[in-house]
């Protein structure tokens, strides 16, 4: 997590987004609640790493370098004894036939209690690994294979868009022998917080987004693939290197992903994209549920954490053509502080381990350790999508209501994309909403197939059956999930003489909408000939010149470096704006006095058209603006100052930002 998104992270920490989140934590809490472990005062238990022994002890690591031995989690009053001390910064750790293994920024240790007396006495250094001192030279793992070899993965460095070239192999997954050599496997992991490997043998990676990486994302990690990040590449022609692609092979020209693909083979796509802010903004780890502990309707799919939301996703991964793609939802809410580590307990509950200092959550804690369990109850679900040849198919947990679900109005699907390119992260581009020509239903009702106009290869597709209820009324907790679907499946299509709750769905009806109003501009003059828009780049045409000229500029911390502006009244104003961030994409609104919070909440409630709009929603209250800049541009507005003195409110709309990075823009007579 690089320290700049890491302060989007640490402005979520919000009033109206905790509101949010509590809300709808209260109505996942019926079916999952939270049990909250004590610490006790003296332990800063900022966890790092957290492993289950199979005696039902809990063992966590500290990003201060210690273990602590948590016994008898599952009770109100756990009892914590330190393992070990005196480490570096532990984010990943696992046990293995009777020792315990920490990954420490550059060294992979075995620590053993030989004695028994419930304490590390014997610390075995068994592989270790360059640093050059930056801090975001994070390590993580181990992932063990069945002939005991270790899998680690490591950020890249933090210098400015991520060069790898401080130290080797960063940006790398490398496997470690038993004898402890290390090896590289796979390159292009920008900020690799997860590592797990399946119970098919397969390992997967959580990936946050950043610089090449338009948004969170899972991948399948095999030996010789490059997931992405071109800075990772520098190692290319290094000894062991299972790599010959070059940076320069990369293109950077901001077209999707499976575009580069195309060129670069080795190029590996997510298996699941987490859309950045509709998912979560900082996937963290992933732990599959083997047994059904969360309800047998989930049984074989995944639980991944994102640390900034202080939430548990959930996924359910398929291969067609022998490749990985699946589908993620949201489901549990309102944990207390940023959602590092997950581990299932012996009792079938869920352990959350969490840490915010630094990188910060919507959690207010600054770290925190609790447990989730199934309440036994079911509720009103998306189980499982799969890709059809012609469209997707929902298992839902419940019985649906017919007469709901057989309406094309109960549904969204929509389609979209990231740029790849070396900037930090991306907008939702080529955005498709899709028609529904036919809905199936099968005997039991639990099973709902959707016939689109269009599945789009290599695209995200939102799907939202957000009018669909149960036999007996409900509605669904979380009506949205975010199918990737890399490949479409052959010899499914829908026969719908054979079904008897086939429905024909209806042409969509045809909406008018106001078209934006555009600026137009005078061919000779080069100005404006429309005023009092929201949005002029371009001086109006009947302006000789502004009365006055204000700029504005960003600078660390999420702020503007000018936080009150003056200008009089119906005055001609020129305001230019400077993104002087290296990393982060922001814009300017100018809202009517008192509603910057409304405005920044109506942004974060855009959805998949939020990038599209520049994360500025259309309001009244939104009086002009500028639209999304990239980290190191500069954009000129045009505007008509009010004619009404008051306080007006300038603020960046992008999800998070709006209720640190905001200012006063006075207008007096």
């Amino acid at each position: 997590m690089a320290m700049k998104n890491i302060i989007i992270i640490i402005c979520l920490n919000i009033l109206s987004s905790q509101v949010m989140t509590a809300q709808k934590a209260a109505a996942e809490a019926e079916f999952y609640p939270l049990r909250t472990l004590p610490i006790p005062h003296n332990v800063a238990l900022e966890v790092g790493g957290m492993t289950t022994i199979p005696d039902g002890r809990l063992a966590v690591s500290t990003r201060r370098g210690e273990i602590w031995m948590v016994e008898n989690p599952y009770s109100a009053t756990p009892f914590y004894k330190l393992f070990a001390s005196g480490m570096h910064e532990v984010l990943g750790l696992t046990y293995h036939k009777g020792s315990l293994y920490a990954v420490q920024r550059g060294e992979l240790t075995k620590l053993t209690d030989q004695n028994g007396d419930g304490s590390a006495d014997y610390y075995q250094n068994i592989a270790n690994w360059e640093l050059a001192g930056n801090y975001h030279e994070y390590s993580y793992g181990p992932v063990f294979d069945k002939d005991d070899n270790m899998y680690l993965t490591f950020n890249v460095a933090w210098v400015g868009f991520g060069e790898a070239k401080l130290s080797k192999w960063r940006g790398w997954m490398v496997k470690v022998s038993p004898d402890g050599t290390l090896s590289p496997v796979a390159s292009g992991l920008r900020s690799p917080a997860g590592v797990m490997m399946n119970s098919s043998g397969d390992i997967f990676y959580t990936e946050n987004q950043g610089d090449w990486v338009g948004s969170g994302r899972i991948t399948h990690l095999e030996k010789g693939d490059f997931a992405g990040h071109a800075s990772s590449l520098i190692w290319s022609n290094e000894p062991g290197s299972t790599m010959t692609t070059q940076i320069s092979d990369i293109p950077d020209n901001g077209e999707p992903m499976y575009k580069a693909a195309e060129k670069v083979k080795n190029l590996k796509l997510p298996a699941v994209w987490y859309p950045h802010t509709l998912m979560g903004i900082s996937t963290a780890d992933m732990i599959e549920d083997k047994n059904g502990f969360m309800g047998p309707f989930f049984k074989g799919q995944y639980f991944v954490s994102d640390q900034g939301h202080s939430k548990v996703m959930r996924m359910m991964l398929e291969k067609i053509n022998g490749q990985y793609q699946g589908i993620c939802f949201p489901f549990r809410e309102g944990w207390q502080s940023g959602l590092l580590r997950l581990s299932w307990g012996i009792d079938g509950s869920m352990f959350g381990g969490m840490t915010s200092r630094g990188w910060g959550s919507t959690g207010t804690d600054l770290f925190g350790l609790q447990r989730m369990i199934w309440s036994g109850e079911t509720p009103f679900e998306m189980a499982e999508v799969h890709a059809m040849t012609d469209g997707f198919e929902i298992t839902f947990t419940k019985p649906v209501d017919v007469a709901t679900a057989t309406q094309a109005a109960s549904y969204d699907i929509n389609s979209f994309n990231y740029q790849y390119h070396h900037f930090y992260g991306s907008p939702v581009i080529e955005n498709k909403a899709h028609a529904i020509k036919a809905i199936l239903i099968s005997d039991d009702a639990k099973k709902v197939r959707l016939v689109l106009d269009e599945a789009r290869r290599f695209y995200i597709h939102e799907i939202k059956p957000k009018g669909v209820k149960s036999t007996n009324g409900d509605l669904l907790l979380h009506d949205v999930g975010y199918y990737t679907l890399n490949n479409i499946p052959a010899g499914l299509t829908a026969d719908l003489s054979k079904n008897k709750m086939a429905v024909i769905a209806p042409p969509p009806a045809q909406h008018e909408h106001a078209a934006p109003m555009e600026t137009e501009v005078d061919v000779k003059t080069k100005k404006s000939t429309k005023t009092n828009t929201k949005y002029q780049p371009v001086m109006p045409a009947d302006w000789a010149a502004p009365d006055k000229t204000l700029t504005v500029g960003t600078i660390p911390g999420m702020k503007y470096d000018v936080t009150e502006l003056e200008v009089k009244a119906g005055s001609k104003v020129k305001l230019i704006f400077n993104n002087l961030d290296d990393d982060m994409t922001h814009n300017l609104v100018i809202v009517e006095p008192g509603t910057a919070d409304e405005v920044g909440l109506a942004a974060f409630s855009l959805g998949v058209k939020a990038s599209q709009m520049s994360y500025v929603p259309n309001s009244n209250k939104v009086l002009f603006h500028t639209t999304l800049l990239q980290p190191e541009s500069s954009q000129t507005i045009y505007f008509t100052a009010p004619t009404k003195p008051g306080n007006y409110s300038y603020v960046c709309t992008y999800p998070g930002h709006h209720t640190l990075m905001r200012g006063i823009l006075k207008v007096v007579k």
